[in-house]
């Protein structure tokens, strides 16, 4: 099936890729030449384990194909997805909707004959419907059909997400471009991915109710870590032991700093708008929302209790930088707000992240950049955990505890055991458990 990517980003290229891995021909389509080219040379714009092999591989078996020709790369196509950003609106935290009604212009232009027309960006309740309106208008006589089919990729294991789904959405009125989608998605059918099909409005709110509830799952852990705190608790077993229950279970419930990315945050506000526009306030989600900002400065103040009460001239060292594992994706990650709390209250940044400094750069102005764990823990007053990398979950303790100024560790991921930290001499400070001094 030929199949064309309307957007070369995240989204866009991992689907495009994948959807060319199953053996479909993949046109994936962006404006900007340069980054076209780089794509050609297979140079990819983000980190993403195992995709540059994909690429590599999908290009050379010639089923993968990237164009700046949206016009071209649309007239030939039996598929076209719409996997174009829809960024929070400034001001209103409303999802900017531009980019993909842009698109759906421009498909408009392009199409010839039976196309079906995908949404896989994150849009609002009502989006398809302007996309078949839009599309209508520039073309009274187009034959096509406008379907959703949200995407749940998990930046740092996008690639297993994609080719081993826990559920494809499918949100269709026409029977044709249900049987299309089908075909799209029978390369699936050995691993058992089920295919549920909806109405397109079901569709799209899928997405935002999924994303919605999986935040406040990570309120919740994170609001329970405080009183396990304050009541000498320890979250991890509070965690373990209701996520044991079936109905609950463990995921998404690993206390820490707070959700970022380029998801939780832009959906659960962009699900609060809506809401609140069909005059159907969703509280739980609006409070939600309000914790997980204020969480993310909370967890500097945690940072400055262990240095004493102050943070002033200390140098503070930081590992992980990426709002999680696995990715280099600053979005509204926690440790810019740390960062900033921090620098407020005059403290020296040392930052270690292992793909995440290149973006970093340019969000955190006047913090020092170092190599790995152990240069910028030299001297340091406090070693602070905020990404939970595999790199820093074996770090050498006895090696670490001479280099610095003072052996505190503040670990905003729950990586290390407390007595196996006190053992090499350090104070520990955790989320949600007893601390405990050397």
């Amino acid at each position: 099936m030929r199949i064309t990517m309307i957007g070369a980003g995240y989204v866009g290229l991992v689907s495009g890729v994948c959807f060319a891995d199953f053996g479909h021909d993949v046109t994936c389509v962006d404006n900007i030449e340069s980054k076209v080219e780089s794509l050609r040379q297979g140079v990819i714009p983000i980190f993403e384990p195992g995709l540059e092999d994909l690429v590599r591989a999908n290009r050379k078996g010639g089923r993968l194909h990237f164009t700046t020709d949206l016009a071209g790369a649309v007239s030939n196509a039996d598929v076209v997805f719409i996997a174009v950003g829809t960024p929070s609106r400034r001001g209103d935290g409303h999802a900017d909707l531009s980019y993909v009604y842009a698109a759906a212009r421009d498909i408009a232009k392009a199409m010839t004959g039976f196309t079906v027309v995908v949404t896989k960006s994150t849009v609002p309740v009502g989006t398809g419907d302007e996309v078949e309106r839009i599309i209508r208008e520039e073309r009274p006589d187009a034959d096509f059909a406008v379907v959703s089919n949200p995407e749940f990729l998990r930046e740092g294991a996008a690639i297993a997400d994609f080719k081993r789904p826990d559920r494809i959405v499918i949100g269709s009125q026409d029977e044709r471009a249900s049987e299309v989608m089908r075909e799209v998605y029978r390369p699936l059918y050995l691993n058992a991915a089920p295919l549920f099909f909806c109405d397109r409005r079901t569709s799209e709110l899928i997405k935002y109710a999924g994303n919605a509830f999986l935040a406040m799952k990570i309120t919740f852990i994170n609001e329970m870590a405080d009183l396990c705190e304050k009541v000498g608790a320890d979250v991890q077993k509070v965690a373990k032991g209701i996520g044991m229950d079936k109905r609950i279970g463990d995921k998404f419930l690993h206390a820490g700093p707070g959700y970022g990315g380029s998801c939780f945050p832009k959906d659960t506000m962009a699900l609060v708008k809506t809401a609140q526009d069909h005059d159907s306030p969703i509280r739980l989600i609006e409070t939600t929302v309000a914790v997980n900002d204020t969480r993310k400065r909370a967890m500097a103040r945690k940072v400055i209790a262990a240095c004493g009460g102050s943070v002033r001239d200390k140098k503070i060292a930081l590992l992980g930088l990426t709002f999680k594992p696995n990715t280099d994706d600053m979005r509204d990650a926690p440790s810019l707000s740390i960062v900033q709390a921090l620098q407020d209250n005059g403290a020296n940044i040392h930052a270690y992240d292992p793909e995440g400094m290149d973006v970093a750069k340019d969000m955190m102005p006047d913090v020092t950049f170092g190599a790995d764990a152990y240069s910028i823990a030299e001297g340091a007053d406090v070693l602070v955990l905020v990404t939970e990398w595999d790199a820093f979950r074996a770090l050498d303790l006895r090696r670490l505890k001479p280099l610095m100024a003072q052996p505190v560790l503040v670990d905003l991921r729950n990586v290390y055991p407390p007595d196996e930290v006190r053992r090499h001499g350090f104070v520990y400070h955790g989320i949600g458990r007893r601390e405990i001094s050397a």
